[in-house]
């Protein structure tokens, strides 16, 4: 099983750290810069540009892919299936025009030109406004083309508006909304493995921003505590084993451990209430994954 990610750019190290944390360490990956092993025998990556991965993995070149949403829809490819949102990378494909000028709506641009990176998308995207503006493509510093008379509007990426505003362009519409996703050929997404590494990639975003908390409690406080812990489902309530090897504390008192999954903002507040509802012993660990 090969996958396909990014070899260099924003994606890049995003990318190789979501690997690692779900498990898949790379090796040998300093040494060769097309690809590297994993530590799983039948798991390996291939290093591509980012445009290039969903044709490597349309073509057979690699099995699964991790890119942008966007360069999937620009390369317009039939044979891939997105399997998971990985939630980072986001950035939004907009139409910009000069915010001096006459652009306001997109019916403007009826016989105008459109400057972008991405001719596939922005032409799929003005074929369902009925708008048919000439596409120009360019291969880069996009939203310098209407201040040079190249075009009256661009398609193009941004995530905060700061180049945008810098070059004095304002959006007209949104195009396309993009993050980075996990993506696979129709003919290897039942493939077990392939189903293995979208629930490794799955429990690292699931833990993220969630906290482990595990403490005693009285026996006779319990549901005062359960009723002020927030989280997943219920949680977790075990016996403690004393010196004797029966239920109980050195001091006689009846506690039972409980341990729960809750969100990081929680956390803070939580510990307050549960100490006050007569918790002990509290502990808070982060968590590297959770697999539901």
């Amino acid at each position: 099983m090969r996958i396909a990610v990014p070899n260099k750019g924003r994606l890049h190290e995003p990318t190789i750290d979501l690997l690692e944390r779900a498990g898949l360490h790379l090796e040998n990956g300093a040494d060769r810069k097309l690809y590297a092993d994993t530590v799983d025998p039948d798991v390996s990556v291939l290093f591509a540009r980012a445009a290039d991965i969903p044709e490597y993995v349309a073509d057979g070149a690699a099995d699964l892919g991790i890119t942008g949403y966007d360069q999937v829809q620009e390369a317009r490819v039939e044979t891939v299936s997105e399997l998971l949102d990985l939630e980072f990378g986001r950035c939004r494909l907009v139409l910009a025009a000069p915010e001096d000028g006459d652009i306001e709506r997109i019916d403007q641009l009826a016989g105008k030109t459109v400057a972008t990176e991405f001719p596939n998308i922005t032409e799929d995207f003005f074929a369902d406004t009925g708008v048919d503006p000439a596409i120009v493509e360019v291969t880069g510093a996009t939203e310098l083309t209407p201040h040079v008379e190249m075009a009256d509007a661009i398609v193009d990426i941004t995530s905060t508006g700061t180049t945008l505003k810098m070059n004095r362009l304002a959006v007209v519409e949104e195009v396309l909304s993009s993050s980075v996703r996990l993506f696979g050929r129709e003919d290897v997404v039942s493939n077990p493995k392939v189903d293995e590494v979208r629930t490794a990639l799955a429990s690292v975003k699931q833990a993220e921003g969630k906290r482990y908390l595990m403490m005693n409690v009285p026996r006779t406080e319990l549901e005062a505590v359960r009723d002020v812990i927030p989280g997943l489902g219920g949680p977790t309530v075990m016996d403690i084993a004393g010196e004797d090897g029966e239920n109980g504390s050195e001091d006689g008192d009846d506690k039972v451990a409980v341990h729960a999954v809750v969100d990081e903002q929680d956390v803070f507040e939580t510990i307050t209430d549960v100490k006050n509802a007569g918790a002990s012993d509290i502990l808070v660990t982060e968590i590297e994954r959770l697999v539901e």
